[in-house]
């Protein structure tokens, strides 16, 4: 498996999930801005609509469907990794000392759970008798929880260049990419094509922010990365500066966006679902006015690329059509203020493409899903109520690791 894609919309054949589980029951009415929800789910409806909605990617188009607990419980197998993980975590608690009986106490599988679910203290004491852990504060969590990680768009982004190790903006996420870091590191089903594009080792410990979401493949020459509340334009830069010295990309967009909920990251504004269709939140399309597109001007001394930066006062709607020839545009809500502004709360824009012109999008999207029946595209409708409450959309819940070109070629 080769871990570069030069597509959003290419016959999709291996992708990574992750099904919902006990880290969704440690939100609270008291918790869920800290942990970025802005509601509590019902885990069981969450995971039956996950479920459905993985049995449609492989129905759809065969893909193999990878579970990221699966991925972790086998990497852990690795007792020196294990340790190494555990021993860190514990360390940044000040709990070294529960290392030993904590990992004679819990198999390779309850690990895994475990650094997706978080740990209490009070969840330790049940089992170990340890004088490291006796004046601990019962609710204190020795490992955090990590409710947003059904959401896999975020932690990393697979690229013309390779993968993008995520630097998550919020403390409630930053465990994610680590965990993905470590599978793509470590599993014999992608070591061998792990081709870091970032963090570089020199930038540490001051690295810019970057999340999943707001990057989108426009083709194999050019990549958009959305300058939001979550990711750095200085981030953007050094992506840029990578994929353009080792790849075939010769752009790279920054796309700002404004500082609002519903507009988080760039794929919740819009989706590329066929070489010239997306799907766009219009409110948000047209608000965007500046873009900046870096191109590579020399190279100094050392054969870094230097960048040539361009800002254009335009829309990205503007920029798209110079990118994407005879682009076809649907709007959420089929184009009705009223109806867009509510199923773009619902993520209407973030659509998943299996294939050229198929994509999975939440049933509760009926306005849009009409919309995008009527310019020819097959939509496979899946269950939503739960799923939708933390603010993300089918593409959110998917990391695809390798997509087929139109020509057959690997993408």
């Amino acid at each position: 498996m080769n871990l570069k894609l030069n597509s959003e919309f290419g016959k999709l054949k291996a992708v990574i999930t992750h099904r919902p589980g006990k880290e969704i029951e440690r939100l609270t009415p008291y918790n869920t801005s800290e942990l970025l929800f802005e509601d509590v789910p019902y885990l069981e409806g969450m995971q039956q609509e996950h479920d459905e909605f993985r049995k449609l990617i492989r129905e759809a188009v065969g893909a193999r469907v990878y579970r990221l607990h699966d991925l972790l419980t086998e990497i852990l197998l690795d007792s020196k990794l294990k340790i190494s993980i555990f021993d860190r975590l514990f360390s940044l608690q000040g709990s070294q000392g529960l290392l030993e009986d904590f990992l004679a106490r819990y198999s390779t599988a309850e690990c895994a759970s475990i650094l997706i679910a978080g740990i209490k203290t009070k969840e330790l004491k049940k089992k170990l008798n340890s004088r490291f852990i006796h004046d601990l504060e019962d609710e204190k969590y020795l490992i955090n929880p990590s409710p947003n990680l059904y959401f896999m768009r975020d932690p990393a982004a697979i690229v013309q260049a390779g993968v993008i190790c995520s630097h998550m903006k919020f403390s409630g996420r930053q465990g994610e990419s680590v965990l993905l870091k470590h599978i793509f590191e470590n599993h014999p089903d992608f070591r061998q094509s792990f081709s870091p594009v970032y963090p570089h080792k020199t930038m540490e410990p001051e690295i810019p922010t970057i999340e999943g979401g707001d990057v989108i493949v426009l083709s194999q020459n050019a990549l958009a990365i959305g300058c939001s509340e979550r990711t750095d334009k200085r981030a953007i830069e050094l992506v840029a500066r990578q994929v353009i010295k080792n790849s075939g990309v010769e752009r790279v967009y920054q796309v700002d966006l404004p500082p609002k909920r519903n507009f988080m990251h760039l794929d919740t504004v819009f989706t590329i679902i066929d070489e010239n269709l997306i799907v766009t939140f219009s409110e948000a399309m047209n608000s965007v006015l500046q873009t900046c597109v870096y191109r590579q001007d020399d190279f100094d001394e050392q054969g870094e690329v230097l960048l040539h930066k361009e800002c254009v006062n335009e829309s990205i709607i503007s920029v798209l059509k110079k990118e994407i020839p005879y682009l076809e545009i649907v709007e959420t809500g089929a184009g009705n203020p009223d109806f867009s502004s509510r199923e773009q709360w619902y993520d209407g824009a973030n659509v998943f493409a299996v294939s050229p012109r198929r994509v999975i999008s939440y049933d509760r999207n009926k306005f849009t899903n009409r919309a995008l029946k009527e310019a020819g595209v097959e939509v496979i409708e899946t269950s939503s109520s739960e799923l939708s409450r933390g603010l993300g959309g089918p593409r959110c819940m998917t990391m695809p690791l390798w997509r087929m070109e139109l020509n057959n070629g690997s993408c």
